[in-house]
């Protein structure tokens, strides 16, 4: 397993590709940022409950376990779908792939410690509990940081030149199915405020219109009530 006090050193890019590219991967990094915003602000969010408050707690859990659940499915697509067939189909990356399996591997642990330090700070809001929560959030931004990166450099550029379309959007529909009931609108808004330009390009890019204006005039109202929540405004 990779330690994260000495992390690996990847190479500086992945292989030369040739050829017109096959589909468009740029989701896998539209997801990372995501997932980095979410985390990196996460213990900002458990400092910011006082002590007992359990209702603040029980929203800035929410937000830890569906973003848990959102990594989690992401790790278990890839694993599931993308590893052999970046193998089988681009030889030249089987060494980059088997560092992802390693780093994968790492952010586990500090997931699933979160996983199981989540209950007992939710139930009680106390300083004591919330110190697992803070350093298993700590574990996977610094895993985060190691492993996107990289991934973003050897193997999005792969998938480009060996995956269909089809297969490209079958990490989507796979994130979007192991979404927790009921937050639906609270992941995508994690994902339009990640973007560069708050989401716009995203949305033109990513939902049809009448979807988008399902959004403006339905999501982003509950997301902004959510995050007013989150930040103990609400």
């Amino acid at each position: 397993m990779t330690s994260l006090s000495r992390p690996e050193t990847p190479p500086a890019g992945g292989p030369a590709f040739a050829g017109p590219k096959t589909c468009d991967a740029s989701a896998m990094v539209e997801i990372h940022r995501a997932l980095r915003r979410s985390f990196d602000e996460a213990t900002a969010l458990v400092d910011g409950v006082a002590e007992g408050d359990t209702k603040h707690a029980a929203a800035v859990a929410t937000q830890l376990h569906l973003i848990s659940a959102a990594l989690h499915a992401h790790h278990e697509g890839e694993d599931a779908r993308l590893w052999g067939t970046v193998s089988e189909r681009a030889p030249a990356c089987v060494l980059h792939v088997d560092r992802m399996k390693r780093q994968h591997a790492g952010m586990l642990v500090h997931l699933e410690k979160l996983d199981q330090a989540l209950p007992a700070w939710r139930a009680t809001a106390a300083k004591d509990a919330a110190e697992p929560v803070r350093a298993a959030v700590g574990g996977v931004s610094a895993a985060m940081a190691e492993h996107f990166p990289d991934e973003e450099a050897t193997i999005v550029p792969a998938m480009e030149h060996v995956l269909t379309p089809r297969e490209e959007k079958w990490f989507a529909k796979h994130g979007r199915a192991a979404t927790p009931k009921g937050q639906l609108w609270h992941m995508l808004g994690a994902i339009l405020a990640a973007q560069p330009d708050g989401g716009d390009a995203w949305l033109k890019k990513n939902m049809p219109g009448p979807v988008a204006l399902i959004w403006r005039w339905i999501g982003a109202p509950r997301y902004a009530r959510f995050r007013a929540a989150l930040e103990g405004r609400g």
